[in-house]
């Protein structure tokens, strides 16, 4: 078996991660934000190949009025597929939170010094996600939501 095929997860893996996304969403639409102790919105992109709506739930951390951060972990080994589809696509990204309509968002990636600021707030907030990292190969990417 390739390194690509072992680090692809298997059909059991996928079906797992979506029947807990799916889970996840419906907690946040009834009401329920929280996930492992860290607040959580829901995200909708389109596919970067297929064009499709996803719904992704993402742990976010508040960046001022109207602005959200959010971390591409991926699992740690790979930037996940909704940071690809949010790029791909990023005007036509959207988030959910309980209690308010949907709202349309712009994405920033951020680099340099407004990275280290912000994942100062997210680190502190959440010392688990700045474990992870630490575990990494690569950097998470951080990315800044703010509503359109």
């Amino acid at each position: 078996m390739s390194k690509k095929q072992q680090s692809r997860p298997g059909a059991f893996s996928r079906w797992m991660q979506r029947t807990m996304n799916t889970r996840v969403n419906r907690k946040v639409r009834r009401g329920r934000a929280t996930f492992m102790g860290m607040d959580i919105l829901i995200l909708n992109t389109l596919g970067s190949r297929s064009g499709q709506p996803r719904q992704t739930p993402v742990a976010w951390f508040p960046d001022g009025e109207e602005a959200w951060l959010v971390v591409a972990s991926g699992g740690g080994s790979q930037h996940p597929d909704w940071h690809t589809n949010l790029m791909k696509h990023p005007d036509q990204a959207t988030i959910e939170l309980p209690g308010r309509p949907q709202t349309p968002v712009t994405p920033h990636q951020l680099t340099g010094g407004d990275r280290v600021k912000a994942w100062h707030t997210i680190a502190t907030a959440q010392p688990r996600i700045a474990k992870y990292q630490s575990q990494s190969n690569r950097e998470y990417p951080v990315i800044r939501l703010t509503s359109r």
